[in-house]
C-alpha cells in the first residue's frame, strides 16, 4: 500500500466583524453552533471557540477576556526576550572575563 499524500490547507483568516456577526448569530438565531457553522461554511470547533471567547468577554463564563490573553501573549514574548538578553549579557561577561585573566 502506499503512502497518502499529506495536503497542508492554508490557515484561513477571517475578519473580526465576520467573526463578531457569526457569534450574533449564534446568539440571536435560536439555532445550534453546529448549524450556524455549517450555514457559514466554517467549523463548529471554530465558531465553537469564537463563542466562548464572546461569553468570557461579556462576563458569562470564566475565563481569560480577549485583552487578557493579548496581554499574557505580549508578557510572554517580553519575558522570553529579556530571558535571552539575560544569557547574552552573561556570556559576554564570561568571555570578558577569560580574556582579561589570559
Amino acid at each position: 500500500m502506499g503512502e497518502r499524500p499529506t495536503v497542508k490547507r492554508a490557515r484561513r483568516r477571517f475578519t473580526d466583524e465576520f467573526k463578531r456577526d457569526a457569534v450574533e448569530l449564534v446568539r440571536t438565531s435560536g439555532k445550534s453552533i453546529a448549524e450556524v457553522a455549517r450555514e457559514l461554511g466554517i467549523y463548529d470547533s471554530t465558531l465553537g471557540n469564537w463563542v466562548k471567547a464572546d461569553r468570557i468577554d461579556r462576563g458569562e463564563q470564566e475565563g481569560l477576556t480577549t485583552e487578557e490573553r493579548a496581554r499574557l501573549r505580549e508578557l510572554e514574548r517580553e519575558n522570553a526576550r529579556l530571558r535571552m538578553e539575560r544569557e547574552l549579557l552573561k556570556r559576554a561577561v564570561a568571555f570578558w572575563v577569560k580574556e582579561s585573566t589570559e
